[in-house]
């Protein structure tokens, strides 16, 4: 039986990895973090999320780690992502909701959890199709950090990214796959200003900020696209020796 931890904010994105998982691993656990995100809703999302795909995969999701890094990432300073700061580009050429070493740091906590609990694939959203130039999304940094995770832990985990090369239409596409498009509309947050008043026909956010456009960009791409029936998109695994 092989083993998997899900990185699990509560979002679209980390809601398709999850029920990825679930349909290939008969034992799935879940890792989310607080660090003081602007849509700290998405954490509230969590609990439901979780319940209805446990329905649909008895047996296969078991407990879930919520991690606290609010005191360390404040101390790191403030970001779109983290404070009322303006979402806009910044001088560096990055958006100002990046939050320097925020999957870097998630990976280190997810690894080290799968340690103690004897899980061997770690599964995170990230993707360098849609990524909004994050540099922690990247395919090349999540190598290294499967490399340096097994050469630091002296373990053979393997990270996983099944939307990595997908487009936020595929993700739509994926989540269709699984039987979980409705949950992923009414249940998922991905609005980085935490908005859950204003619903859509993709689920709820503000409309204008970046992750809401993305996901109502690929919504409507998936709508009137041509799925072909039984595709599975998404990457395969990384090489376990991280090379």
């Amino acid at each position: 039986m092989d083993t998997a931890l899900v990185l699990f904010s509560g979002g679209q994105d980390s809601t398709t990895c999850l029920a990825w998982a679930l349909d290939r691993y008969g034992r799935v656990e879940t890792i989310g973090f607080e660090y003081g995100q602007r849509h700290a809703v998405e954490l509230a999302c969590r609990a439901p999320i979780r319940s209805a795909l446990r329905e649909l995969h008895p047996g296969r999701l078991g407990p879930d780690h919520l991690i606290d890094l609010r005191p360390g990432m404040a101390a790191l300073g403030q970001t779109a992502m983290t404070a009322a700061v303006a979402i806009e580009m910044g001088e560096e050429g990055l958006p100002t909701t990046f939050v320097p070493g925020r999957n870097l740091l998630f990976l280190v906590y997810a690894g080290a959890l799968a340690y103690r609990r004897g899980l061997r694939r770690l599964v995170g959203g990230m993707c360098e199709t849609d990524f909004s130039g994050y540099p922690d999304c990247r395919d090349d940094t999540i190598k290294a950090m499967q490399l340096a995770l097994n050469l630091g832990l002296q373990r053979r985990l393997v990270l996983e990214t099944p939307l990595m090369w997908l487009n936020k239409a595929a993700t739509w596409a994926l989540a269709d796959q699984f039987g979980i498009v409705r949950l992923v509309i009414e249940q998922t947050h991905t609005c980085y200003r935490g908005d859950r008043e204003h619903r859509h026909d993709w689920g709820f956010g503000c409309a204008d900020c970046p992750a809401c456009e993305l996901r109502a960009g690929g919504y409507r791409a998936w709508q009137g696209a041509e799925r072909r029936p039984g595709e599975r998109p998404g990457a395969p695994p990384l090489d376990p020796a991280g090379v």
